[in-house]
């Protein structure tokens, strides 16, 4: 007798016998598993089954975070503000510091909170959070938290409430330091002296909604986030939830430090979808001092505008890595000016510390003390050179200059820019010449050239007329050059746009 495929032959006994022991085992297992069922459930012959509450008083707890927010809590207090001026839909308008439209001002109208006396209201009241940063009652809060405040008030975490006054603000870093004046000693935290690491647990602890004394918890999503707030934006990313009122509140770390303070959101909903900005501890600790011992903040500042240096922009200068900060211009009578620094020039170096782009140069420049002299390394010409700059100091404020309508005069189109010297142009001014049209398919379109740009000089000289243009061009086209560098001037703003020639 052959067997099947794959079975051993002559094996009849196998065949006829082996179903019949299957099932008695299967049987077998199954009323094993019932016994073992109904003894687990706590059954036995004669008995009626018995329900039993979970117990689970001897399972391992979970970490939490108890123990470090009950001595920390007591140090958060919850700023309310009396602002007098414009309110619309809720929003205090005069205490955002930032332009219009901004990213900081969408972000900002997030927190604040203003509360309304009366729909047509012309003042209402805003309240965020602040922390104690010594006994004596010196708080830390934002600037635009109490910025055109006409009252503050302050309540602490156990619901006593006291008037403080504001001892000085910042509005560059959004920070500000009030004051309560009380008999009393009251808890206070410290900043943490090492930045947080990407993924550290971060606590945060606030007035959300005027709520007062709320605890979230998160991770740090990251570090260095620049939200167009100005040039000393460095902020770190939390996903903690952070909502309306938080602004101004601490965030810790676990060992009870305040890693930053929180600032802004983003927030398409309105409320908190784990993306908050806080600043870091480093930038507060160093304009709090300022403010506690002056009321203002002082930063060096050297008098450039810059821009960062693109791949084209170094090939075009002849940078081999794309970093440091271009110079569009240098002020006059400014220290940069002074130490013979020019448009064109990339910063490269600050006290042989590398410079990444403009605003490691501004944070770097804004925390040495006006009247420092410093190594300056800069790039021009495929040269490398230093230069000794003595700092000045920022100006608190800035002069607005207004330029005229420009005409569209007809002239020959260069690299699909139509140009006109400016002298032509009312309102433009005597230097350089006016881009009055420009092709979109262009790669001057391309590379952000627009209407109304006046080109100051191609390749780092002057130029008066589109012939002047035209003959640079030429000449860099000549020497095998793939792109040239336009210096141009755009309202109040000076910079440089790389243009390929090839």
């Amino acid at each position: 007798m052959t067997g099947d495929a794959g079975s051993p032959a002559h094996a009849p006994d196998r065949i006829s016998r082996g179903p019949f022991l299957r099932a008695l085992r299967r049987m077998a297992a199954l009323t094993l598993g019932a016994w073992l069922v109904i003894a687990g459930a706590g059954w036995v012959p004669g008995s009626r089954a018995v329900a039993a509450a979970v117990d689970a008083a001897n399972a391992p707890s979970p970490v939490g975070f108890a123990d470090i927010i009950e001595r920390i809590k007591p140090a958060v207090v919850g700023v309310r503000v009396r602002v007098e001026g414009a309110i619309s839909s809720g929003d205090t308008q005069q205490e955002l510091p930032f332009p219009p439209g901004s990213p900081l001002d969408r972000f900002f109208r997030q927190f604040g909170v203003p509360i309304p006396d009366a729909p047509a209201a012309k003042s209402g009241t805003s309240v965020g959070s602040g922390f104690f940063v010594s006994g004596d009652g010196y708080v830390v809060t934002n600037n635009h938290v109490v910025a055109g405040g006409k009252s503050i008030e302050v309540t602490t975490d156990d619901g006593k409430t006291y008037q403080a006054k504001v001892i000085g603000t910042d509005p560059q870093t959004d920070v500000a330091l009030i004051k309560i004046s009380a008999p009393t000693d009251f808890p206070y935290v410290k900043f943490a002296a090492n930045e947080p690491r990407i993924g550290d647990w971060v606590i945060v602890v606030g007035n959300p909604f005027g709520l007062g004394g709320t605890v979230t918890t998160g991770i740090v999503s990251a570090h260095g986030r620049d939200i167009g707030a100005g040039p000393y934006d460095d902020f770190i990313q939390i996903d903690a939830p952070v909502n309306k009122g938080n602004s101004g509140g601490p965030t810790f770390n676990v060992k009870g430090e305040v890693i930053g303070v929180n600032t802004a959101i983003y927030s398409p909903s309105g409320g908190s979808v784990g993306v908050a900005f806080d600043i870091p501890a480093e930038t507060v600790k160093l304009v709090v001092q300022q403010l506690k011992d002056k009321g203002h903040v002082t930063r060096g500042w050297i008098g450039v505008q810059t821009q960062p240096v693109t791949p084209a922009i170094a090939d075009a200068v002849g940078l081999k890595m794309p970093e440091g900060a271009l110079v569009a211009l240098a002020e006059s009578n400014s220290p940069a000016a002074k130490s013979g620094i020019e448009a064109g020039d990339v910063i490269a170096f600050v006290n042989e510390q590398a410079i990444k782009d403009p605003r490691d140069l501004a944070r770097r420049i804004g925390a040495i003390a006006p009247g420092t002299s410093v190594k300056v390394g800069i790039f021009r010409n495929g040269q490398e050179k230093t230069v000794t700059v003595t700092l000045g100091e920022l100006p608190r404020s800035s002069a607005q200059a207004k330029t005229g309508e420009k005409k569209v005069p007809s002239q020959p189109p260069i690299l699909g820019l139509t140009l006109a010297p400016a002298s032509a142009i009312a309102g433009a001014g005597d230097e350089g010449v006016v881009v009055v049209e420009i092709d979109p398919t262009s790669r001057a379109a391309e590379s952000g050239l627009q209407t109304g740009d006046i080109v100051l000089d191609v390749g780092r000289h002057a130029v008066k007329t589109p012939a002047d243009v035209s003959k640079i061009v030429e000449e860099a086209r000549v020497q095998s050059k793939h792109a040239i560098l336009m210096r141009i001037k755009r309202g109040d703003t000076i910079s440089f746009v790389a243009i390929p020639i090839a």
